[in-house]
């Protein structure tokens, strides 16, 4: 069985609920005590904040002591610290491109030039001190280094953007407005960056960012813009790719996150297979691509759930267990 060790686990029970599902034996890490996948992993760790020098360390430790042989971050936080410490962490594979790669993907600004530079449609942007004269609105005023919807503005006009570029307190980028449907496309790539599969879905609704409620669907122009923007990039693992199909039938690339996207339980129910495609990458298999290989017409929506945890006498949190009281057994009088 297959020791998967999952970073920055904070909220993604789906996650770590698929790999065991898939039969991976399961090591949830966090800074945070309280983050709830933890007590759904198999074992959890408490490890040193991300910036931390003991933070690799304090991975590798876990590694050798677990019999890990994956590693898969969940969150953005410390993609570039795995992807140059990937060789420190006792022979376990880590899913992410290369660190060139990670660093322009985390600053939207430079993820706009590289998608230019290898020829991959993207909205015009510009820098703040860039600004062309005849600037069309409406346009965003968007966080070089921000995630979810955070440090992101409309502006409908030149008074709003300068208003926006004066009260944000994020190193800030300006892009046009896309005019068409937006649409996230879950990608899986294998060690050679060939795309393993691409699921596109719809954005019916987003909150924070997040995609709360979508479909998937099947629309081979999105599936070779997965594909394409996948290959074209060198992403590997997982990563999702959010575009704009214009009213020309061009696709614009806005974003991609090389990990599993917020919307992970949908392409997972229609049949992705990306935890188990993952554990035979970490098994030295090479598997065979399947693009389209999936379920369309499957809808997600989502809802808060909870977990209620319980201290021992030593202060260790788990999952606590409420003693249900006995069940009353009636007679039951035939008529």
């Amino acid at each position: 069985m297959s020791g998967v060790l999952f970073t920055c686990a904070g909220q993604r029970v789906d996650i770590v609920t698929a790999f065991r599902r898939a039969g991976a034996r399961t090591l949830a890490t966090d800074l945070n005590p309280l983050a709830p996948a933890l007590y759904h992993a198999d074992a959890h760790a408490f490890v040193p904040p991300v910036g931390d020098p003991g933070y690799v360390p304090a991975l590798r430790e876990l590694v050798e002591g677990h019999e890990i042989s994956l590693v898969v971050p969940l969150t953005d936080l410390d993609h570039g610290v795995l992807a140059r410490g990937r060789n420190e962490l006792g022979g376990a594979l880590v899913l992410l491109p290369a660190p060139e790669i990670v660093d322009a993907l985390e600053d939207k600004w430079l993820a706009h030039r590289l998608f230019e530079e290898r020829g991959i449609g993207s909205p015009r942007t510009w820098l703040p001190g860039a600004l062309p004269d005849d600037l069309a609105f409406p346009v965003f005023v968007k966080a070089r280094h921000g995630f979810g919807s955070r440090g992101i503005y409309r502006c409908a006009d030149r008074r709003e953007l300068e208003f926006f570029l004066d009260y944000t307190d994020h190193d800030s980028m300006v892009q046009a407005l896309c005019a068409g449907e937006e649409f996230s496309i879950d990608v899986f790539c294998d060690l050679e960056s060939r795309c393993l599969n691409a699921v596109p879905r719809t954005m019916i609704e987003s909150k924070g960012g997040e995609s709360i409620k979508g479909m998937t669907i099947r629309d081979d122009e999105l599936i070779e813009v997965g594909r394409n923007v996948a290959e074209t990039i060198g992403l590997v693992g997982p990563a999702n790719i959010q575009c704009f199909r214009e009213p020309d039938g061009g696709h614009l690339v806005t974003d991609i996150n090389p990990r599993f996207g917020g919307g992970f339980p949908l392409p997972t129910a229609a049949g992705s297979r990306y935890p188990e495609l993952a554990l035979e990458l970490a098994a030295g298999g090479r598997p065979e691509p399947r693009l389209g290989d999936f379920r369309a017409g499957l809808v997600m929506t989502r809802f808060f759930s909870e977990l209620v945890l319980s201290a021992d006498a030593g202060g260790r949190l788990a999952p606590f267990a409420e003693e249900l009281p006995e069940p009353v057994v009636t007679e039951r009088t035939e008529p």
